[in-house]
């Protein structure tokens, strides 16, 4: 099992938890509920008197109590979550590319007061980044195949991690916007 999806009381995903931090929260007594098949057992030391070895199950989604420290901003993004979100396909001549080959691309070029957020910015190719250079697409000639946006706090958890489990994709999939088609491969 990779990490885990830490969810607040309310049901929103906040964190991806290791889980030598989820196991912190099962000891402290902080879960609230949890879903999924339990997808990894922690061992622990013999029990000197029966000599049974403790265990704990670790569930791939849980809700937990109390304040959440260090909850995911839905501001900030690299470009492995932005290549992600446009399926590693480049947004102008719509090839499909590897992580290296393709680039960030303003789409109102930053020299035009554009702003890296979301919803100014789509993968490239290095071919079509380079040829547009300093325009928009329009003044390019180019269309966008897609328009960007910006996740929600489901999507963006989903782009945040590299391995996403069945359990956790089933949760985070109910939540998400409906803007592209989404995959956990």
């Amino acid at each position: 099992m990779g990490r885990v999806l830490r969810l607040d009381i309310a049901g929103t995903p906040t964190s991806w938890l290791s889980r030598e931090d989820a196991a912190l929260l099962y000891v402290k007594d902080l879960v609230l509920w949890e879903l999924g098949e339990k997808g990894f057992t922690m061992r622990g030391g013999l029990n000197r008197i029966s000599g049974e070895r403790s265990h704990l199950d670790i569930s791939p989604v849980i809700a937990t109590k109390g304040d959440i420290k260090g909850r995911r901003s839905l501001m900030g993004f690299n470009n492995r979550m932005l290549f992600r979100r446009d399926n590693y396909r480049c947004m102008y001549c719509g090839q499909q590319y590897g992580h290296v080959n393709l680039t960030r691309d303003h789409v109102m070029p930053r020299s035009r007061r554009g702003k890296d957020t979301w919803e100014n910015v789509v993968a490239a190719c290095r071919r079509c980044n380079h040829f547009k250079a300093d325009r928009t697409p329009e003044e390019a000639g180019m269309a966008l195949l897609a328009v960007p946006f910006r996740p929600n706090i489901s999507e963006s958890m989903f782009l945040a991690q590299h391995k996403v489990l069945e359990d956790q994709m089933e949760y985070l999939e109910r939540q998400f916007s409906g803007k592209r088609i989404w995959s956990a491969a």
